[in-house]
């Protein structure tokens, strides 16, 4: 069959986009990754060909096979086989980096992971850790700098990135360069906005965590949230 005559809707690229990688096969994900075919056999019969190639040690082994090699696979050549093993390697990284994310149990953890972030800072400096069911950091987001008074702070800015990245619940952060970690009446107005916010969003605040020299403050700790 030509990839021509499937209708969009099974097109493995028009599927990633409308439904996400994690519903595509093996298969499909690799003819993304090579684009063409070769004669008498399209792009979606190569995928399925080199997969059940490595059915039983999984495609993980072409990351163990030099490059060359790889490319004589019929069909493949080095351009196909340099892209495959790129995308494995990137594959392979964003793996061992998932598992040493940070986790959060408690407001000094937060400290000590931003606190050289933000210790020589002389602006106020606002960021949201999106977290995992498992209270695993999955980044740092700065939302804004200057002091809250002055920059607006937006839900949206807020929570867009907990929303990119599947975030739990979030714990917002920023910095006093004055030393002195205790609250403002705004950050109490806007810790309030957005603890209502992620209530209607589905995506809880579960922290707000003020950093002002040595020492922090928890607005959960404290009871404030």
């Amino acid at each position: 069959m030509n990839l021509r005559d499937l209708p969009a809707g099974e097109l493995p690229r028009e599927r990633l986009i409308e439904r996400g990688a994690q519903a595509l096969s093996d298969a499909e994900l690799l003819a993304i990754l090579l684009r063409t075919g070769r004669r008498g056999e399209n792009v979606l019969e190569l995928a399925h060909g080199i997969v059940a190639r490595f059915r039983e040690t999984g495609l993980s082994e072409i990351l163990a096979m030099p490059c060359a090699e790889f490319a004589r696979i019929p069909g493949i050549g080095m351009a196909k086989a340099a892209t495959v093993l790129a995308a494995l390697e990137l594959g392979r990284r964003a793996q061992r980096t998932a598992k040493s994310r940070p986790r959060i149990s408690e407001a000094q953890d937060v400290a000590e992971l931003l606190r050289s972030r933000l210790a020589a800072e002389k602006r106020e400096h606002f960021l949201v850790l999106p977290l995992s069911s498992k209270n695993e950091v999955l980044m740092v987001a700065d939302v804004s700098v200057g002091t809250l008074t002055n920059t607006l702070v937006h839900p949206r800015e807020v929570f867009e990135p907990a929303i990119r990245c599947g975030a739990a619940h979030i714990i917002l952060v920023h910095n006093h360069p004055s030393g002195d970690p205790a609250p403002s009446t705004e950050d109490h107005r806007l810790t309030r906005i957005l603890k209502e916010a992620g209530a209607l969003l589905g995506i809880p605040v579960t922290d707000h965590v003020i950093l002002g020299g040595a020492e922090f403050f928890s607005f959960s700790e404290e009871g404030m949230l």
